[in-house]
């Protein structure tokens, strides 16, 4: 029993880094203090509607990124919770478990961006973060099924 409660620690942490991430912190402004001059010294060139669109690309790959990652540590904690002699082989329904997990985070931090200043909440935010997950989860289950055995 502790041994699975063990392996949910690691999703419990990544929930609070997006968590920290939907704060005044990860606000596109402040991101921007970083992101464009970065974007700017790499493209010297790019006209400033360019480094804003880059910009802009880039916090959505976070998204996906950052959810592609929860999606992840969720399919692993949830193999374990389903079965726990052999994870793997929960396969689909944890990983589809893991996306349902995954989805109402999603939801619920978005709605959280309602009370924070700077913040505003979308609904194309919950689908990019739920397709990275997703997508990770597809591509994590596809690779146990197809992967060459050694």
């Amino acid at each position: 029993m502790l041994r699975a409660h063990k392996h949910w620690l690691p999703v419990i942490l990544w929930m609070g880094v997006i968590f920290a991430m939907s704060t005044g912190l990860g606000a596109s402004d402040n991101t921007s203090r970083i992101i464009e001059p970065l974007l700017r010294w790499l493209l010297p060139h790019s006209p400033p509607e360019n480094i804003t669109l880059m910009h802009f690309l880039i916090r959505k790959l976070a998204h996906l990124s950052e959810y592609a990652v929860l999606g992840l540590l969720t399919r692993r904690a949830t193999g374990i919770t389903l079965n726990p002699q052999h994870p793997a082989r929960a396969g689909w329904k944890a990983a589809g478990l893991a996306l349902l997990i995954a989805a109402a985070y999603a939801a619920t931090d978005e709605f959280h961006q309602v009370f924070v200043p700077g913040r505003t909440p979308a609904l194309g935010d919950v689908m990019i973060d739920a397709s990275g997950a997703f997508l990770a989860l597809l591509v994590a289950e596809l690779w146990r099924k197809y992967r060459p055995v050694s």
